[in-house]
């Protein structure tokens, strides 16, 4: 898929602000003519040489050095060139000036990735890892982006894709010889291997959703009744006073988000208005606020005090929740009733006895946090993976799933034949293998200028 560019861009490749060193990174078909123009003779590939930086009106901008990487095998495929100066603003800005001044134009954000991806440097879902490693919010996450550059993800994808290939051309060649007095959708390895696909896809997905968090986070509100202890779990988890705790019920209105970092896994906390029913309108708006915040969680921790069973009010909240939303029951205030710090399973629930006050339990809801979050010794060979890849195998899945369906029906062959091609489809998309401008558009655009 190699492309040919006819124009030269050009763009500050360091973070904004002042620092001792910033790179202007320059590729394209006139990048080492550009550069000669900047900074005179050019080094040889790959080596850095100082020169003395210039202005198309021949002024020193800076001392620096020049680092040249011809096509095709630079980042981009294109020749590719870089300016290291001191790194000030002004200074880069100046270089960037005088590079468009000899026919360079500013780079769109995200533009040496795209072109990257172009020219087969790498792949859709390497591309964003790029991303994901500048983001990188914990020391995991890096190693899991970083694995993610490195194809773990893509050579997962490509190996699904081409047990689907093969498994299209098995049904649509079944098709093209129907009038033939074998069945070949009879065929009993057939079936096996597409359910080895499924099972692949469902692995597939369990990872890639651990990698999600990893980059995204793990989303857990905390919900229940007022006055059990709420904000005062929010404080010990995120080692800090972020919300007001007071013995007055009804105290949080609003909903309080906290990103931290708890033990290597990225975690946003959100504690929400305690449910009641209420006359209070600021109060009452807070707890739709919560109900909504809820919605958009993964995980629930449902606060209780630990000196009262749970009632039925507590049993139609837990019921109200969304179906498919994890949840612990956290029993706090255990010091203040005699308990103990304990983990029990009573049906189907996980609950927890701790005090959020004194810190004492709290070990476990982290393990188990942990747990739920798939963050555990998997994590150690963890590929960062975004939203967008997840939906990408949920509806390979479903599409295979349905294939699997038609063709244990002993009929539907071309519908079978149509439900794997969508499936086809829709895996290309993380890798870019099929793909859109609009997808393109959108995952460049979020990238920083100068990547």
């Amino acid at each position: 898929m190699r492309v040919n560019t006819t124009d030269t861009i050009v763009a500050i490749a360091t973070a904004a602000g002042r620092g001792g060193i910033g790179v202007v990174r320059l590729s394209g078909p006139q990048a080492f003519a550009i550069a000669a123009r900047i900074a005179g003779r050019l080094p040889a590939p790959r080596m850095a040489a100082l020169r003395r930086l210039r202005d198309a009106q021949g002024a020193t901008i800076d001392q620096g050095l020049v680092l040249c990487f011809p096509a095709p095998a630079s980042f981009t495929g294109e020749d590719v060139v870089e300016l290291h100066a001191h790194g000030g603003p002004v200074v880069l800005q100046w270089l960037v000036d005088a590079a468009c001044g000899h026919g360079a134009r500013v780079a769109r954000p995200g533009e040496f990735s795209e072109r990257a991806f172009l020219n087969d440097r790498i792949d859709l879902a390497q591309a964003e890892a790029i991303a994901d490693l500048i983001d990188a919010g914990s020391r995991a996450a890096v190693r899991a982006a970083q694995r993610s550059l490195d194809g773990a993800l893509s050579q997962r994808v490509r190996a699904l894709a081409d047990t689907l290939l093969e498994l299209r051309v098995h049904v649509e060649g079944a098709l093209d010889f129907a009038d033939e007095d074998i069945d070949w959708l009879a065929d009993a390895t057939l079936h096996a291997r597409i359910q080895a696909l499924c099972e692949d896809l469902q692995r597939l997905l369990a990872d890639s959703g651990r990698g999600r968090r990893l980059r995204d986070g793990f989303v857990v509100a905390l919900a229940g009744r007022p006055n059990v202890g709420k904000s005062t779990l929010l404080n010990r988890l995120a080692g800090a006073e972020v919300a007001i705790v007071t013995d007055i019920a009804g105290t949080t209105r609003d909903v309080l988000r906290e990103h931290i970092d708890l033990d290597g896994l990225p975690l946003t906390l959100i504690d929400t208005a305690g449910l009641r029913e209420t006359e209070d309108a600021v109060e009452r708006e807070g707890v739709r606020r919560a109900r909504a915040a809820q919605d958009r969680a993964e995980l629930v921790l449902f606060v209780s005090d630990a000196g009262e069973c749970l009632d039925a009010a507590d049993e139609a909240l837990l019921r109200d929740l969304r179906a498919d939303l994890l949840r612990i029951v956290v029993h706090n205030k255990c010091d203040l009733h005699g308990l103990v710090p304990a983990r029990a399973e009573r049906d189907g629930l996980v609950h927890l006895h701790l005090s959020a006050a004194t810190g004492a339990g709290i070990e476990l809801l982290i393990r188990e946090l942990h747990r739920l979050a798939g963050f555990d010794e998997r994590t150690e060979t963890a590929f960062s993976a975004r939203a967008r890849h997840v939906d990408a195998l949920r509806r390979t899945l479903g599409f295979v799933s349905a294939a699997k369906a038609r063709l244990g029906e002993g009929a539907n062959a071309e519908l079978a034949a149509e439900e794997l091609r969508l499936a086809h489809e829709a895996l290309g998309e993380i890798t870019g293998r099929v793909t859109s401008e609009d997808l393109l558009g959108a995952v460049f655009s979020r990238f920083c200028i100068g990547k």
